[in-house]
């Protein structure tokens, strides 16, 4: 049994240092298993300073590769409400090098040099009555810590959360987010996968994030502000979406897990396709040998029956994926509720009710 004198003497924060964010040495002090390829580590310093930064902001270690030093950028998990330790939640990728090294060598004891806290992505950098968290994969780490932000200060916080995974068994954070969710009755929280569990029931939502489940999910997200992370396809599917809807981005805010930026001016524009309605297109249909002049905001299919052309359709929403017609040339753009594959949309596929023509097009009808 551990005698009293081992513990660790509690000292409040002004008898310590704060932590020295730009240069300072770490120590982990925990590893925790999150799901089969995500893991927390928890560090604090040698001189137990407490540390001092936003919710949702990273951090950059220093890691001792064979090949040579790297450093590599990952966001705090942990909120600054428990000063005591941060800690950084990583997912192992196929490519991952950083991620692969702290998997296969840091150890509780083990020692990392750090820089930072950096960033602005961050709920105290957009201050809003309403908010809604979306992510993918272990684009949750910063929403978790703005949220566990605004669990720790007892006050009353209106959050839709929302992230999406592969399987529920890849959900990261799962049980102490819907822990919090049981006591807060203004958080709203929601599950996406694309897949259930073998040997397992999945009640919740499955497939994309699309319009539909925004919906459902959040139906006043256009009073909330929105912080998004994830991989880069589907940051843009969530963009594509709220574009569609005509929600005012200024209050869209997003971080690619990959490459975090520390300057407001840094971050670079996201160049969505948004179709004018003031510009003009074209589209030939190929098979019926015909063609029509149209407008870029105009939907293949609506396009097609005036011309006298029939493209079957059923919900023409982009749910049924009745509607699905083969590009063979031009650029489109499409915002569908799930009702087409990603690999018939790389192979050229569209769905002709939520699809329009940027310029001229060229459609197998």
């Amino acid at each position: 049994m551990r005698s009293i004198e081992a513990l660790p003497r509690f000292r409040s924060l002004d008898e310590l240092v704060p932590w020295n964010a730009q240069s300072q040495m770490l120590e982990c002090v925990a590893v925790l298993p999150e799901t089969a390829s995500a893991r927390t580590y928890c560090f604090q310093t040698p001189e137990e300073s407490w540390f001092r930064y936003q919710p949702g902001q990273f951090i950059t270690l220093e890691i001792p590769l064979p090949s040579g030093t790297v450093h590599r950028t990952y966001t705090l998990s942990s909120s600054p409400s428990r000063p005591m330790l941060i800690a950084i939640t990583v997912k192992l990728q196929d490519d991952s090098v950083g991620t692969r090294w702290l998997f296969d060598n840091l150890q509780v004891g083990g020692r990392l040099k750090a820089f930072g806290p950096a960033g602005f992505f961050s709920c105290h950098t957009w201050p809003s009555d309403k908010y809604l968290f979306i992510s993918a994969g272990s684009g949750i780490t910063p929403m978790m810590s703005m949220t566990r932000w605004f669990f720790d200060q007892g006050r009353h916080c209106d959050i839709a959360f929302i992230n999406c995974a592969r399987r529920p068994s890849e959900i990261i954070f799962r049980a102490e987010l819907e822990r919090m969710a049981a006591r807060v009755p203004s958080f709203n929280l929601a599950w996406v996968v694309s897949e259930p569990d073998p040997y397992s029931v999945w009640t919740g939502y499955r497939g994309r994030l699309n319009g539909l489940m925004l919906e459902l999910i959040a139906p006043d997200y256009f009073e909330r502000e929105i912080f998004c992370c994830g991989p880069a396809a589907f940051m843009q599917a969530v963009r594509d979406v709220l574009n569609a809807a005509g929600f005012d981005m200024e209050r869209y805010h997003e971080e690619s897990f990959h490459a975090p930026v520390t300057d407001p001016a840094a971050v670079d524009e996201p160049d969505d396709v948004i179709p004018d309605e003031s510009k003009k297109a074209r589209i030939r249909f190929l098979a019926s040998d015909l063609e029509a002049s149209c407008h870029e905001t105009d939907t293949i299919l609506s396009v097609a029956r005036e011309a006298g052309l029939n493209i079957p359709s059923g919900c023409q929403f982009g749910v049924c994926g009745t509607c699905k017609v083969h590009v063979r040339s031009g650029q489109t753009h499409m915002v569908h509720n799930g009702g087409i594959r990603e690999d018939e949309v790389e192979e050229g596929y569209v769905l002709a009710c939520c699809t329009q023509p940027i310029g001229t097009i060229e459609v197998e009808v």
